[in-house]
């Protein structure tokens, strides 16, 4: 064999070897599964588009089924998945797909609209259906109110929508996934909730991680950099002004 293949086959070994470890290591890393729920329009799609992608979709139509996107996050020098499953929130277009849905959760994000009091009184509906599918309090809560960027429209004060938050166990974020400014607090939150969830141990089934995936845009940010631009807590959503 001359020199120039055995340097040639050389090469192409380590490559391959780089290629096995990268592999090895990707399929090592945690993978967690949040849902997010609440009534149609609330802006659950758009809030997941925001977090993955960094921008507002620029044509929006009702979720038929489920809509499903993904974004690899680092949490304390450790890489992990997140898996948001977006559901419509019409029951027509969701029925098929509960039993799905709500199958190795890891985390629950309830979505409001802050200026439809509708979409708030009907919380309790969306919490009683994940607790009817065996989604335990151990399981991690949130609750977002969206369209923040509306003021003069706003039907749900801060001050009522902590006290439901209290009441259920749940941090409160209020917020706007239209509004280009709050991009970071829209990453701030889902990696808030990144940080607790990297704390626990579960990890999903190969065949329940890749299901119903649809490639999007995912970009590596640190809990770090995102708690340096803004610093949330569930304390900070306490006060009669929307906090966007």
């Amino acid at each position: 064999m001359e020199r120039g293949d055995s340097e040639e086959n050389a090469e192409t070994g380590m490559q391959n070897s780089i290629t096995t470890s990268v592999v090895e290591k990707q399929s090592k890393r945690r993978i967690f599964k949040i849902i997010v729920i609440g009534d149609s329009n609330v802006g659950k799609t758009c809030l997941t588009f925001r977090f993955c992608g960094g921008t507002f979709p620029k044509k929006v139509e009702a979720t038929i089924g489920v809509d499903f996107r993904e974004k690899t996050v680092e949490v304390d020098g450790e890489m992990i998945k997140l898996q948001l499953w977006d559901t419509a929130g019409q029951e027509r277009f969701r029925k098929s797909m509960v039993q799905h849905y709500y199958r190795n959760v890891h985390a629950v994000v309830f979505v409001y609209d802050v200026t439809k009091r509708s979409s708030f009184n009907n919380l309790g509906q969306w919490i009683h259906e994940c607790d009817e599918h065996n989604l335990t309090q151990s399981i991690p809560r949130i609750l977002i109110g969206n369209k923040c960027d509306v003021i003069s429209e706003l039907a749900i004060s801060t001050t009522i929508a902590q006290q439901f938050a209290d009441r259920h166990n749940m941090p409160l974020f209020e917020t706007s996934a239209k509004d280009d400014s709050e991009v970071d607090h829209v990453e701030a939150i889902f990696l808030t909730l990144a940080h607790k969830l990297k704390n626990s141990k579960p990890m999903m089934p190969p065949t329940i991680a890749g299901y119903g995936y649809r490639p999007g845009q995912n970009r590596v940010i640190t809990i770090e950099e995102a708690e340096r631009r803004r610093s949330l807590s569930a304390s900070e959503s306490a006060g009669d002004s929307c906090a966007c």
